[in-house]
């Protein structure tokens, strides 16, 4: 799990002296995946401000699962984040020599089925009802809703 956060913490920027309210969220939430920070093995500022009376900052961040062993270290690159001014962040992830069979399923691109998936999709999302989403557990019914939606729309 990787991405911008927005949440500063000495946790993880040694240059932030304060300890967000969040960040106990954002570690409960990772730990529920099974997921562990990954510091990369050159630590710096992942964000770069414009303005000069504000800070670098660490909020892009990656965690791994521990017990994956195909994903190694990570490192940040500011000299590849223009013109954005977040750091980019790679990854190394091992690929075995083995052959791995896989196929996959598609839809033609403007064909009849790529149109009756569509609107199968815009017909139920349309009619799902989005009105009762103020609490974490109506927020999985809802989404397990739209899941649904995709799921039946595919397979029908």
């Amino acid at each position: 799990m990787t991405g911008d956060f927005n949440i500063r913490d000495n946790d993880w920027d040694p240059n932030y002296s304060h300890h967000s309210v969040y960040t106990e969220d954002l570690l409960t939430l990772a730990e529920s995946l099974g997921l562990d920070l990954l510091p990369p093995i050159n630590p710096g500022p992942t964000r770069f401000v414009d303005n000069p009376h504000d800070t670098n900052s660490v909020i892009d961040l990656a965690f791994i699962n521990p017990n994956n062993s195909g994903f190694g270290q990570h490192s940040l690159h500011p000299e590849l984040r223009r013109p954005s001014d977040h750091v980019s962040l790679i990854i190394a992830v091992s690929i075995n020599k083995t052959n791995i069979d896989n196929s996959f399923w598609f839809i033609s691109k403007d064909s009849k089925e790529e149109k009756n998936f569509i609107k199968a999709i815009t017909d139920n999302t349309l009619a799902l009802d989005t009105s009762n989403i103020m609490s974490k557990e109506n927020l999985e019914v809802v989404a397990q809703q739209l899941a649904g939606i995709f799921n039946k729309a595919w397979y029908s």
